[in-house]
């Protein structure tokens, strides 16, 4: 018994020993794996260096110390908040601290830890105190100019813009918004600034209207992030009343053909309202201005064999007898031999209805260029006659050219497209206009032949289709030609004349007896195009058909009765 509680105080004698000898054991707290208390010769310790404190955008150079085993000891350095430290070799102490762009005094904790070859390691930091450099930032103000008048110079009731964007300041933290603060003030001439933001980087203000002429004074203080300012001024010249001139602005300059309208649509205001009135005139190279007192005109342009520029000119004068002019350029170009007909449209419109007179707020528009307003305007060349830009021929029963006062033809010729059209009759013959057909084909169908023979058509042959009567015609031989065949839907097109505002759209001078509009107000005639709308089972069961009545366009079932006009030749 007495031997065993011998034992245990001597356990507790070596225990209480062993605390003492570690609480005893100092050094940069490395592991020297030391277990009888004495210090390893594997153990370093390491020291950061003094405190520094610097201002932004200056280095400083981070250099530690270290004692105990450095064999092949590595250097690595860290800063909190983050920062930039350079460190060209890590078995060297040395590195370079570089301090950032800051606002106000920053704190920065810089750590060290030192790890030598044997894998032991020790760290110690130290502090750098970063204090603001600031530069203080460049107040800049610009004007843009009036165009001719001097720099600085102004018209009276002009609304001028002041900018103070291209202000700097070479230090800022966020290099895109440079500038803190704005802030505006007039301090010379009559003030300008009742109800105007005065607290932006642009001031937009309107020059006084007086009877004098005066200088206006701003100026602009900017601040930058750290509470630095910077003020510029700039003086403006304001022009009295009787100095102030008119803006005038005769449009764009365009390019037309021979025949068509020219757009003067100019502009005239004034700033001053002791200016008014203001009379204005168009002059032109060339006569042909239609009201050249209005400022919102036309002129039709001259006929000429090259391409040609003319000058129009527009004078505006103003109360105090000032007259300012401002030109604009307009490219005549010789008319093309055109390739398709023009719709025939002439009037214009505007967002509410068609109109008889210029529209020059809707410029170019289909009544203001094309074959049928250089008609209007007696310029366009024709081989023959024809409404609007149509250009039609008459054909005898041979082929042959008649005139277009003849009162018997059989085919018209379109010196446009080169097409020949066959004329419908109203003799109850194979051509009569009244006479309708299904759409049959055996080729070029779309899958589906069609019908051969309707209940609905009516004509004078045995089965009354688009195919029978294409080959009734070439077995007749129409005008001497062979060779009639269904229009394509374009081809057909180019007949109808939209600017008709009834009856049936095509020029009946040339081709009357066109047939009877239906019970639906529709006169439709086929085309030789299947449709591929409506399609069953992979064959089409329409095809395009256009209305004379109207001047639309859809797709009718094959079976349908319609008229047709055949067709030959073409460019």
């Amino acid at each position: 018994m007495v031997r065993i509680q011998f034992f245990a105080v001597k356990v507790l004698l070596m225990l209480s020993a062993s605390f003492l000898l570690f609480g005893c054991g100092g050094g940069g707290g490395g592991d020297d794996g030391d277990t009888g208390g004495n210090a390893s010769p594997n153990a370093l310790y390491v020291n950061a260096g003094a405190d520094i404190e610097m201002l932004e955008g200056a280095t400083s150079t981070l250099s530690g110390s270290v004692t105990g085993n450095t064999d092949g000891a590595t250097w690595r350095w860290s800063a909190s908040p983050a920062a930039t430290i350079t460190q060209a070799d890590n078995t060297t102490s040395e590195a370079e601290f570089t301090a950032p762009t800051v606002t106000t005094d920053t704190a920065f904790v810089i750590t060290v830890v030192v790890t030598n070859s044997s894998g032991n390691s020790d760290t110690d930091t130290l502090n750098i105190l970063v204090r603001p450099q600031n530069i203080a930032p460049v107040a800049v103000i610009e004007a843009e100019p009036e165009e001719g008048q001097p720099a600085n110079t102004y018209s009276a009731g002009r609304s001028v813009t002041l900018n103070g964007r291209a202000s700097i300041d070479d230090d800022a933290p966020d290099p895109d918004n440079p500038i803190a603060a704005w802030e505006w003030q007039q301090t010379a001439g009559n003030s300008v600034l009742n109800d105007v933001t005065t607290d932006a980087s642009t001031l937009t203000i309107t020059m006084p209207v007086e009877a004098e002429a005066q200088t206006l004074t701003f100026t602009l203080t900017v601040t930058d992030a750290e509470g630095t300012t910077d003020t510029a001024s700039l003086s403006l010249n304001t022009l009295s009343e009787s100095q102030t001139l008119p803006l005038v602005e005769a449009g764009a300059d365009q390019a037309v053909f021979s025949g068509e309208r020219v757009v003067l649509n100019g502009t005239a205001t004034t700033t001053v309202a002791s200016g008014l009135p203001l009379i204005s005139e168009w002059d032109g190279m060339l006569d042909g201005v239609v009201s050249p007192s209005s400022l919102s005109t036309y002129a039709i342009a001259p006929q000429v064999q090259n391409e040609t520029v003319f000058t129009y000119m527009l004078s505006v004068t103003d109360a105090y007898g000032h007259v300012v002019t401002d030109e604009v350029d307009i490219t005549v170009r010789p008319y093309p031999v055109p390739l398709i007909n023009d719709t025939g449209v002439t009037v214009q419109a505007n967002n509410t209805a068609y109109a008889n007179t210029q529209q020059n707020a809707f410029p170019g528009q289909d009544g203001q260029r094309g074959s049928d307003v250089i008609h209007a305007a007696n310029l366009l060349e024709k081989a023959g006659r024809g409404k609007a830009g149509f250009d039609f021929t008459k054909l005898n029963a041979n082929g042959d050219e008649e005139d277009d006062t003849a009162q018997a033809w059989d085919c018209v010729r379109d010196n446009v497209t080169g097409l020949v059209w066959e004329k419908k009759t109203t003799d109850g013959g194979v051509r009569d206009a009244n006479h309708t057909y299904t759409w049959f084909f055996f080729d070029e169908n779309g899958g589906y032949q069609g019908v051969q023979s309707g209940t609905d058509a009516s004509c004078t042959l045995t089965s009354c289709n688009t195919t029978a009567y294409v080959s009734a015609v070439n077995a007749v031989g129409l005008c001497g030609f062979y060779d009639w065949r269904m229009p394509t839907y374009e081809e057909m097109m180019s007949l109808i004349h939209f600017g008709l505002a009834s009856g049936v759209r095509v020029d009946d001078d040339y081709f009357p007896n066109s047939g009877t509009v239906d019970g639906d107000g529709r006169l439709w005639y086929w085309t030789r195009i299947p449709s591929a709308d409506g399609v069953a089972e992979d064959a089409a069961q329409n095809a395009w058909a256009l209305d004379f009545a109207s001047g639309l366009d859809n797709f009718l079932n094959k079976a349908t009765p319609g008229s047709v006009r055949l067709v030959r030749a073409g460019r």
